[in-house]
């Protein structure tokens, strides 16, 4: 049971994505999260002010199925298909940590000290979360879609710009994880 209820093996997960990709190329959809953003900013009407935002988001309704799957998902893999021991992190990841003032996760995906109703009441924090959002959303628009789109549909689609993209996102997570992170704290 333990590779149902555990985390899944790369030749598995790998396979399960790729076979995934396949549909989607066979039916003429790419795959990316942030676009729904822009869908669900049409539908709610923004297209009334912002030419951005004109378009048929009929056409992508498909892909919010993509976002309210993979939100049913990870609340049923939560509740229903975990074992309790939630996410280990390497010993060495955790005194990193340590030595920068933020305590261990403890099994949850983020840290308290980064993502907690305490952290937002600090306004280092809030400013920190403030700068990363448009940062983040500067780069998503900039490079023409999110690690997700890139990484999984561009690669697979063999594009150019998505291996780019990737190896951008791949020097940025190093280069903050390295050098920024333990400058901020």
């Amino acid at each position: 049971m333990y590779s149902f209820y555990g985390t899944w093996p790369w030749y598995i997960s790998g396979f399960l994505i790729g076979a995934v990709m396949l549909t989607l190329i066979f039916f003429g959809k790419s795959f990316g999260m942030s676009s729904n953003l822009r869908t669900l900013c049409t539908m709610a009407g923004a297209g009334k002010n912002v030419d951005f935002f004109k378009f048929d988001w009929r056409e992508q309704k498909w892909n919010l199925a993509v976002v309210f799957g993979a939100i049913l998902g990870g609340f049923f893999a939560v509740h229903f298909l975990s074992d309790g021991s939630g996410v280990q992190l390497n010993p060495k990841t955790i005194e990193q940590l340590a030595a920068m003032h933020i305590e261990a996760p403890n099994g949850k995906l983020g840290p308290d000290t980064l993502f907690s109703w305490e952290a937002l009441q600090n306004p280092k924090m809030l400013a920190i979360l403030f700068f990363g959002g448009l940062l983040i959303g500067f780069g998503t628009r900039y490079a023409g879609g999110c690690t997700s789109g890139h990484a999984i549909t561009g690669l697979s689609n063999l594009q150019k710009p998505s291996l780019i993209a990737v190896i951008g996102f791949f020097i940025g997570g190093l280069v903050m994880a390295h050098f920024i992170l333990p400058l901020i704290f």
